[in-house]
């Protein structure tokens, strides 16, 4: 019972942020999401305590998730280069992968609870971190201040997916790796 739970909350969420990409937060109601998943609004409160909830959430759990998997690639070994790609192609698969999220992120970070939004805030942070000492790494010459300011640049280019489709995901992948990549190798 555990495991279908925690799948109906997937779900949940994953219709949440298709909603919230497409309507806004502040545009879809409970009622809204408990129809895309097939149940009533109020069942929806068997799951989550509110909507703030589901996008404290959803959120938390993206920013986790870009955290563990950026460590892991820190963790890997390899070059400083070899560092640097696998941070980008992670990123890149992710923000293809998940276009409802990064603009979810993008447009709803502001509506989180003051606890969720510290939360969140501090997730991102630490991930910013790991670009920072990779990029760090791999130029030697940059400062911690460009570092940091070459990492949120990239974001903004990969983050730029859900209005760019207009190539196949694997070629956009591709792209996108490739302009990162060039963007870092440029600040240095």
């Amino acid at each position: 019972m555990q495991g279908e739970k925690a799948n109906r909350r997937e779900q949940i969420m994953a219709a949440a942020a298709e909603l919230f990409a497409h309507h806004g937060f502040h545009g879809v109601g409970i009622d809204d999401i408990g129809a895309a998943v097939g149940i009533s609004g109020p069942a929806l409160y068997r799951h989550f305590r509110s909507k703030d909830a589901i996008l404290g959430e959803m959120l938390g759990s993206i920013s986790d998730f870009l955290l563990t998997g950026g460590t892991a690639r820190a963790e890997a070994g390899g070059t400083p280069e070899e560092l640097l790609g696998a941070l980008v192609r992670f990123h890149v698969d992710f923000a293809l992968d998940n276009p409802a999220l990064i603009t979810v992120q993008e447009r709803n970070l502001a509506n989180l609870t003051d606890s969720d939004r510290k939360q969140v805030r501090a997730l991102q942070r630490q991930y910013v971190e790991v670009w920072v000492r990779a990029i760090r790494a791999a130029r030697p010459g940059l400062g911690e201040r460009q570092a940091r300011s070459a990492a949120h640049a990239v974001f903004g280019l990969i983050n730029s997916t859900p209005y760019n489709r207009h190539l196949g995901d694997g070629e956009l992948a591709d792209l996108l790796c490739r302009l990162a990549l060039g963007a870092l190798s440029a600040a240095g």
